[in-house]
């Protein structure tokens, strides 16, 4: 038995550890309530949490120096010293006096265009008005005063400047100043000359039309006949006109007609053209041309409709006959970018391909003929970017980036040409995006991870060694922690099929895993992408952090049919789209919804074109796991989407009807419980408005009740002006009065 004095003095001890229990809570609390809580103002409005880069870097042709637009003048630098050493051109020093975006050398460094006037028209096209800079006599002079022009490019001598204009193709020679119009059947909605249609340009992901080559001896240049595509039609509210503009363009829903294709390869000394033989079958697609190094060869990529059988043509330049090199054929559907990896070796006998035919997307030599002479990349890892190929040494190096360390992360590797020698060229977890100079002397490698914001380092590349440190945000990093802003915590789990799905949560500042917090997940979930990407977050993961300073956590999970994990893991959702992301995403939320800290009653789920689709069709099909859900700019039925996209991964609605309807939004809307929110712009040229209508149809047919936002004559990205802090505080406060 212990005596009373022991007892008094056990009391006291208790009686101090609870004083300083109480002092420590204190100090905790009065710490968390010293963080800053930042607003939507400082996200969309201020830039409080900017990253500082360094962009619009121009390689010169010695690797030694770049050159970069500050202000209006073009400063060239010393990459190894950082310094300015040149002012190329001084903008006040202009006559006429201009203001340009963007500007461009010639092969020789010795003229520049400058593009002024920017017009935007989709999301890569564009109108503008160009300038044609001497340097040497410091004389400007307009390319053309017939009105504006896209996509003006030097001929690679820099004696000429072809451009587009009016859907014709055009060639300004600089010495004489003497226009030739190389084609004259352009119109608009019926025929396109050096300039792609709106599916290729969306799909494909090109507007410039046209190309030199080597020789600058011919322009290799698409036609597209869109006189029988549909046409959709836009009303247009400028400025509160008093009637609204009607706006139609051509643009090929699924299962309609495209536009017929015609490849022509121009003669500049001679003037005439010749059509290139991709064969009699109209309805194809040719989603890439590209000159070989022989002025002679012209490469082109023919496609069938279904995108899973391509071919690599070479045509004759003078005569425009062609020859089947090389054809790769897949069950589901191959991607036409992976030819942008297609790059003829200077011995003029050999190429490289890309392909993921063994499963992840690796690099191959080819022979000119198709032959294959070796695999240079292998293993269960995929090649994310092809950045070159440097031939001078003796066994020619290749440069590119690959998920073999993680498939959320980008390494930077070099191999050689017979596939030996590979070296791990980064060295820092997270994402590695690196720009190599024209003689891959130097690269500038940005590199970001979930924990760290944006670094930009100078290295040589033959020691890979690092120059100097070009731009750290480590001020940005203290910001974050001023104002308790979290970071992207990673997991995984594996679903009842026995697939290993990852993910990341942001959680609030002071988390404690004893409360139960409500989720918001966030979801694109659409073929080859990712979220779940250990980089640094944009302005959305800001406003994820913003919904956890009101205490909810914010969950991303990539389902199947994403990227980066290989061929069987992105095309398993090949002709149903819907079906697996679906299934995914509702054992995620169950997932998250077991986790003792978050309440399984209050799940939600947003997300942004594919994934608004995504959203819709869990707040239907998966009603019974989600509380409240945003759809923004959604697609709603396949059948309103375009051609190339929707065909790709479904077919046609006349090949695979069930793929269309069973997985679309309005085919289950009268499925819906919780919480709806449907946001769409009446502008939207690539999912169009249409796909909001048919969902609200869908829904007052079955007696649901929703909430919806429509922006006046906003396009698919919903911006401009105060429209970015409008959407997200109407979304913010949606999410806290309903989850």
């Amino acid at each position: 038995m212990k005596n009373s004095y022991t007892k008094i003095q056990e009391k006291a001890v208790i009686g101090s550890k609870i004083s300083l229990c109480f002092i420590f809570l204190f100090f905790i609390s009065s710490s968390l309530l010293a963080q800053k809580k930042f607003t939507l103002s400082d996200i969309f409005e201020k830039g409080t949490f900017r990253q500082q880069s360094v962009a619009g870097v121009n390689w010169m042709n010695d690797g030694k120096y770049y050159s970069a637009q500050e202000e209006n003048d073009i400063i060239k630098y010393d990459v190894t010293t950082g310094q300015k050493v040149e002012t190329i051109v001084k903008g006040s020093d202009l006559s006429p006096a201009i203001n340009y975006t963007d500007y461009s050398f010639s092969a020789d460094e010795k003229k520049i265009l400058f593009t002024t006037n920017f017009e935007a028209i989709y999301r890569r096209s564009f109108k503008a008005n160009y300038y044609v800079y001497d340097i040497a006599t410091k004389q400007l002079r307009e390319l053309s005063k017939g009105g504006k022009q896209s996509y003006a490019t030097f001929s690679p001598d820099g004696s000429k400047v072809a451009f587009c204009r009016d859907n014709n193709l055009f060639i300004n020679d600089l010495q004489s100043n003497v226009e030739t119009q190389i084609t004259n059947d352009g119109k608009w909605n019926f025929i396109i000359n050096g300039s792609s249609d709106w599916v290729y340009e969306e799909e494909f992901g090109f507007a410039q039309a046209f190309f030199w080559s080597p020789d600058g001896g011919k322009i290799a240049y698409y036609t597209f006949d869109e006189s029988k595509v549909k046409e959709y039609n836009m009303q247009l509210w400028k400025n509160g006109v008093l009637y609204p503009e009607d706006y139609k363009f051509k643009y090929p829903k699924a299962g309609e007609l495209n536009s017929e294709i015609t490849i022509s390869i121009y003669d500049v000394k001679g003037g005439k053209s010749v059509k290139v033989d991709i064969g009699t079958e109209k309805d194809i697609y040719i989603p890439r041309i590209k000159w070989t190094n022989n002025s002679s060869v012209l490469a082109v990529l023919r496609m069938n409709r279904l995108q899973n059988k391509q071919e690599i043509l070479h045509a004759d330049a003078a005569t425009g006959t062609t020859k089947v090199a090389l054809t790769e054929e897949s069950p589901q559907y191959l991607e036409a970018d992976f030819f942008d990896d297609v790059v003829y070796l200077k011995d003029g006998k050999h190429f490289i391909y890309s392909s993921e035919k063994e499963g992840f997307k690796h690099l191959y030599l080819y022979d000119i003929s198709g032959k294959m002479i070796r695999q240079i990349t292998s293993g269960s890892w995929e090649v994310v970017n092809f950045l070159g190929i440097d031939e001078k040494p003796k066994n020619a190096i290749l440069y590119f980036t690959s998920t073999e360390a993680s498939p959320s992360e980008r390494q930077f590797y070099s191999i050689d040409i017979q596939g030996k020698n590979k070296k791990k060229l980064s060295a820092e977890k997270g994402t590695n995006t690196p720009n190599l100079s024209k003689d891959f002397k130097y690269y500038m490698l940005y590199h970001s991870s979930a924990q760290s914001p944006l670094k930009v380092t100078l290295w040589e590349t033959a020691k890979n060694s690092m120059v100097k440190e070009l731009k750290n945000n480590s001020t940005l990093l203290d910001k974050y922690k001023e104002y308790g802003i979290t970071m992207r915590e990673f997991f995984q789990f594996k679903t009842p099929d026995g697939v290993d799905l990852n993910g990341y949560m942001l959680k609030p500042a002071g988390f404690d895993a004893t409360k139960k917090y409500p989720v918001l997940m966030f979801v694109y979930g659409g073929p080859g992408s990712q979220n779940v990407a250990d980089a640094w977050g944009g302005s959305r993961d800001l406003w994820h952090n913003s919904l956890t300073q009101e205490g909810y956590i914010v969950a991303c999970i990539d389902n199947r049919g994403t990227g980066f994990r290989g061929a069987a893991f992105k095309k398993v959702t090949y002709a149903n789209l819907g079906k697996y992301e679906v299934q995914d995403q509702i054992e995620g939320a169950k997932y998250l919804g077991n986790l003792p800290y978050i309440d399984k009653s209050r799940v939600g789920i947003w997300g942004w074109s594919y994934g608004g689709y995504m959203s819709s069709l869990l707040m239907t099909l998966g009603a019974d796991y989600f509380k409240a859900g945003i759809a923004v700019a959604p697609v709603t039925n396949w059948k309103y989407y375009d051609s190339i996209y929707t065909e790709r991964y479904l077919q046609r609605p006349q090949d695979n009807a069930g793929g269309y309807d069973n997985y679309s939004p309005v085919t289950h809307a009268d499925k819906l419980k919780g919480a709806y929110l449907l946001i769409h712009g009446t502008g939207d040229d690539n999912v169009h408005f249409q796909n909001a209508v048919a969902m609200q149809n869908a829904l007052i047919r079955a007696g649901k009740q929703y909430q919806s936002f429509y922006y006046p004559d906003r396009n698919h990205g919903i911006y401009g002006g105060n429209t970015s802090m409008h959407l997200y505080k109407m979304m913010t406060d949606f999410v806290l009065k309903n989850l």
